[in-house]
């Protein structure tokens, strides 16, 4: 199996030019003609280091010096880039945005071009130019993942640094375009994909924005047509799956190749990338597959404040972005879109069968599926999904919000950090819940900041009965469940966090679940016929192994788990560990 597919060739977009409108426009301060310097941008809380002249000597080695000149593009949005830059004499400005070509962030010397997407084999989500005649290091991308690997120091200042700038290009808009309407299920998946991998982009929505019908009269799409991706005003990818965007990005997704892995981890989130780490680190052939994203559940919390080793918190965003460059530096290959529709075991070998008609073969197989929030039943409620309910509590929904009021449904830990999150961003969050004790299902330590928010109210005994709106969500009767009164709460979004269900429906038949469809494992999983224990006479499953020998569970979809990041990934590496000593049974 190849570590991924190639960027498609340009011809595999449509081109187009944007129209009048669209010319460059520059302030005097930003255009290199002008005999004016732009000043550096000042730091952001790490997000733009300078590099010690011992750093700068030690990247040297192996890389290439050369003089550049003013209006020199170094970095083009779009386009793939293997080179690390370090500026060492000179400055070189950020493009934000390519239509309006408006220079965002100046660098001098001692500082490094790249963000995130530069380790990941992604293509650039912005454009660097020569704002200054100078001199630039050019680094490849390969010695600089060498050189973290060993130099901790290094390696803590660049990966900051690119997590950090991930989430301002994010802020800014950078990168590629969505034009879709709001009602469209093609654009609500896009903006999923595209959200839920991190990747900058910019929605512009067809029946709210004014220059949506602008753009596409200029780039010859019917608005029929939408949704469409654009990249730079001129290429265009039309209602694109998931796939083909994904190959357009940079992603890694299935190949055709049927070569059979030590090890097919199923589901990228907490469990999945920490089985990776684990099985690529012990030198397994390891492959991941992920419908959507990496992160799981995990990866749409706001801060998760009680998992070890972080006492500030960290996001589950930032969490599994660093999980997924641990696990690709041992070896292992993140496949996202790659949906898994079922699992075929047979003479030791375990097939995986794709969606796409495609199919993948593993020695062993850990499955880390995790579970899914369950949806409100309420009439009406699908309308709204995706613009004002939604299942997850990022920046990009607190964003979407303005300054509220919101609502949240839930009595768990994912509803507490999003009840907390969002009380930093609107002016009122109701949270609601069916019982009386928010304690009963919640950390304490959620408990009490959720409990002193002078802008968080707490509805208890409350469900969700109606909500109301136009074209946006705009109220919702809650009523009481102990004396049937209903009260309307004006808000801007609805919060769903009620509980999950097994991403499992795709294993009936093919192994063990139990009566509410997670994967039963160990002595829950010893078989129950005398002729199934004639089939398999000397073997009892070992504790996270399934019905199926070699075939494992992790995480929340296994039966019995822990619902906890620290468990899932304590289980996912526990699972490599009974994967080796599966193969020396075998």
């Amino acid at each position: 199996m190849r570590a991924g597919q190639a960027i498609p060739s340009s011809n595999r977009w449509n081109r187009a030019k944007i129209g009048a409108g669209a010319t460059s426009t520059r302030t005097l301060s930003e255009n290199p003609a002008s005999g004016v310097t732009p000043n550096e941008t000042s730091d952001i809380v790490g997000a733009f280091p300078r590099l010690s002249d011992e750093q700068v000597a030690t990247l040297a080695v192996g890389g290439t010096r050369r003089r550049v000149r003013a209006g020199e593009t170094l970095v083009r949005a779009g386009e793939p880039s293997d080179t690390f830059f370090v500026i060492l004499s000179g400055k070189v400005g950020i493009v934000g945005d390519e239509q309006t070509h408006q220079i965002v962030r100046v660098h001098g010397p001692g500082r490094f071009l790249g963000e995130l997407g530069l380790l990941e084999g992604q293509v650039a989500f912005y454009t660097a130019e020569m704002v200054q005649d100078g001199e630039i290091l050019a680094v490849p991308t390969q010695r600089v993942r060498a050189l973290v690997e060993h130099d901790p120091v290094l390696s803590d200042l660049i990966l900051r640094a690119y997590l950090i700038r991930r989430s301002l290009l994010i802020g800014l808009g950078s990168g590629f375009r969505i034009i879709g309407s709001s009602y469209s299920p093609d654009t609500r998946r896009l903006r999923e994909f595209a959200v839920r991998n991190r990747l900058p982009h910019r929605w512009i929505d067809l029946e709210r924005d004014s220059r949506a019908e602008q753009l596409l009269r200029s780039l010859g799409v019917r608005p029929e047509d939408t949704p469409v991706v654009i990249w730079r005003g001129e290429r265009v990818l039309r209602n694109p799956t998931n796939a083909e965007l994904a190959r357009a990005i940079g992603l890694a997704v299935p190949d055709t190749g049927h070569d059979t892995c030590d090890l097919l981890i199923v589901g990228a989130g907490p469990a999945g990338l920490a089985a990776a780490v684990y099985g690529a680190s012990d030198g397994l052939d390891t492959a991941v597959l992920e419908v959507i994203a990496s992160g799981g559940q995990a990866g749409t919390s706001s801060r998760i404040e009680n998992y070890l080793g972080f006492p500030a918190g960290i996001s589950g965003a930032e969490l599994a972005e660093r999980a997924v460059l641990q696990a690709e530096k041992f070896g292992a290959r993140i496949l996202v879109s790659a949906e898994v529709t079922g699992l075929e075991s047979e003479g030791g070998y375990h097939r995986l069968r794709l969606s796409d008609g495609g199919m993948l073969v593993g020695r062993a197989v850990v499955l880390a599926t995790g579970a899914r929030y369950r949806k409100l039943a309420v009439p009406g409620i699908e309308f709204f999904e995706g613009t004002g309910v939604h299942y997850a509590a990022t920046h990009q929904e607190a964003a979407a919000c303005g300054l509220g009021p919101v609502a949240i449904v839930g009595g768990g830990n994912s509803a507490g950090q999003a009840t907390v999150f969002l009380a930093e961003h609107v002016e009122r969050v109701y949270l609601l819940i069916r019982g009386g004790d928010l304690g009963k299902s919640m950390s304490r330590y959620l408990v009490d900041q959720i409990e002193r928010h002078p802008r968080v109210t707490i509805l208890r005994h409350s469900e969700v009965r109606r909500v109301h709106g136009t074209s946006d969500l705009e109220e919702i009767v809650a009523e009481d469940n102990r004396t049937g009164e209903q009260a309307t709460l004006a808000v801007s979004a609805l919060f769903v966090f009620i509980g999950a269900t097994p991403c499992s429906a795709w294993l009936a038949g093919a192994l063990g679940l139990d009566d509410h469809g997670f994967v039963r494992t160990g002595p829950d999983a010893v078989y129950r016929t005398r002729d199934e224990d004639a089939r398999h006479p000397e073997w009892r499953p070992v504790p996270l192994e399934t019905t199926v020998p070699g075939v494992f569970a992790a995480g929340d979809v296994r039966s019995g788990s822990v619902k906890r990041v620290a468990s899932a990934v304590g289980e996912g590496g526990t699972a490599v560990r009974q994967v080796h000593e599966y193969f020396e049974r075998r």
